[in-house]
């Protein structure tokens, strides 16, 4: 065995024995974190930096969205006109303006002077367009005006003035909410407000042209209409201002710093995971605060505002701050699912498998049908890895493109890439030959390396596992002399023995 003289195999084998022992010590001492792991430590703080940035980039998510709303709403004057170009025809809103525009006007009339100054042939008409007054003048004359308010906002007319006066407010909307309080909207007693003037001017012409003629002399009356109200928006300005400064960096650093803990992770698909799944955490928490303020919101308003018009305003202003919400979800969810299907985990295993064995039956079909792709199966097949990539890699740039996407269209995104990589994978399979189980005759028996269907020749013994071999009894003696076996040939020579 080539050992010294005088040691022994059972010397150089406790030797092997003891070494392999203090191997093993010394490893179990560095798994326990001992000073036999000089990478321990750097383990532990790379791990300890890479769920630092994760937990700081999912913090950031939810102010990232909110800055990129406060941007995107303030920084956009057609994207500010389209979010609240549907308050016009909403019903809570227009009953509203009808009940403000009503008010201001009914605090402008003097009834009793109004009559007196109508012309005797006038007053039957005034009268009638007044209808049965009953027992309150003034009530009468308020619901008439409200009538006429109802129908002014209730017109295309009015869709066109709000539009218009949003589109031109937009900058005064800007800066009421960074601090200058110049422009049409201002913040006043912690409100923000829009004029109504252009609306009372419209529904004094509808009052004259049903024939009260008297609401010509009402002089020209400045009300507002409360958009938001809050006791904290004076408060809120200088983070208004802050974050739309931050603008889309502050999610861009979200997402740096998710990523930059993941390539620190020691292990970097767990860490993607709960970075992605963070994601989604954050922004579904933001997605309930929304909802829980709006609660507060609305439940501190004063007794003239509305309530219902107020819930719609808030809900149309923040309806895309919402869609925000659902599309870092709906995102961190599928990467998160991503990542976990390319893991080694038992079930990330057989789905794997599952959707490989489908492809694979699906192009065994194909193939017994008679389709062949020709050069296109060998160059994906070759090129497998860069197709995937390249798929990926466009599926992300779509959706980083995308105007404004909302949580469907990630969800298609999604399902066009998986389509995109079934094809692939289809594309690239192996086609079914001819060699394959099922296509050829299997041998004859087990142990026959003879071509199925081959004749034997003639003397040739029976090959161990054929059945004639198996009715074959050999039975060696002493004298190491064979008996005859069943056929009454000769074992030694093969030539038929005569007969006893």
């Amino acid at each position: 065995m080539g050992t010294p003289d005088g040691v022994t195999g059972d010397d150089e084998l406790t030797r092997l024995r003891a070494r392999v022992a203090a191997l093993e010590a010394v490893s179990a001492q560095g798994a326990r974190g001992g000073p036999g792991a000089p990478g321990r430590e750097h383990h532990r703080l790379r791990s300890f930096f890479a769920g630092l940035l994760v937990v700081l980039g999912c913090l950031l998510l939810p102010l990232g969205l909110v800055a990129a709303w406060t941007a995107d709403l303030l920084g956009d004057t057609d994207r500010y006109v389209q979010t609240v170009k549907p308050l016009a025809s909403d019903p809570d809103v227009q009953a509203a303006v009808a009940t403000r525009v009503t008010d201001a006007v009914m605090e402008h009339i003097d009834l009793p002077a109004l009559l007196e100054g109508v012309a005797p042939d006038q007053r039957p008409l005034a009268e009638k367009a007044l209808g049965k007054l009953g027992g309150s003048l003034e009530g009468a004359v308020a619901s008439f005006v409200h009538d006429r308010a109802q129908d002014v906002v209730a017109s295309p007319a009015f869709e066109t003035i709000w539009t218009d006066a949003n589109r031109a407010v937009h900058t005064s909307l800007d800066r009421a909410l960074t601090g200058d309080e110049d422009g049409a909207v201002k913040i006043e007693t912690d409100a923000v407000t829009i004029d109504l003037a252009p609306v009372i001017d419209r529904v004094k012409e509808r009052l004259v042209d049903s024939g009260l003629t008297v609401a010509g002399s009402i002089p020209e009356i400045h009300t507002d209409f409360t958009v938001l109200r809050s006791d904290d928006i004076g408060k809120a300005k200088t983070g208004f201002a802050l974050l739309q400064s931050l603008g889309l960096w502050l999610p861009v650093i979200a997402v740096l710093c998710v990523a930059g803990g993941v390539l620190l992770a020691v292990r970097r698909r767990r860490a993607l995971v709960a970075g992605a799944l963070g994601f989604a955490v954050t922004a579904l928490v933001l997605g309930i605060a929304l909802t829980v303020f709006r609660t507060a919101y609305l439940n501190a308003l004063p007794a003239s505002v509305s309530p219902a018009a107020a819930g719609t305003v808030y809900d149309t202003l923040v309806r895309f701050l919402r869609t925000s919400v659902r599309v870092a979800a709906a995102l961190g969810v599928l990467i998160a699912l991503a990542a976990w299907l390319s893991g080694p985990s038992r079930p990330a295993v057989l789905t794997r498998g599952l959707w490989h064995s489908g492809v694979a039956a699906t192009r065994a079909t194909a193939d017994r049908a008679g389709m062949r792709l020709g050069p296109v199966g060998p160059f994906v097949r070759r090129f497998h890895p860069w197709i995937v990539g390249i798929l990926v890699a466009g599926t992300a740039l779509a959706f980083v493109l995308w105007p404004h996407p909302t949580g469907w269209v990630v969800i298609g995104l999604a399902l066009g890439l998986l389509f995109a990589l079934l094809v692939t994978d289809f594309l690239a399979g192996e086609p079914e030959t001819a060699g394959e189980p099922g296509t050829a005759a299997e041998p004859e028996a087990a142990g026959d390396l003879r071509t199925a269907g081959e004749p034997k020749t003639q003397g040739e013994p029976e090959t161990a596992g054929t059945p004639t071999a198996r009715k074959t009894v050999q039975d060696t003696g002493p004298d190491q002399h064979a008996r005859t076996d069943d056929t009454g040939t000769d074992p030694k020579g093969g030539r038929p023995r005569g007969p006893a």
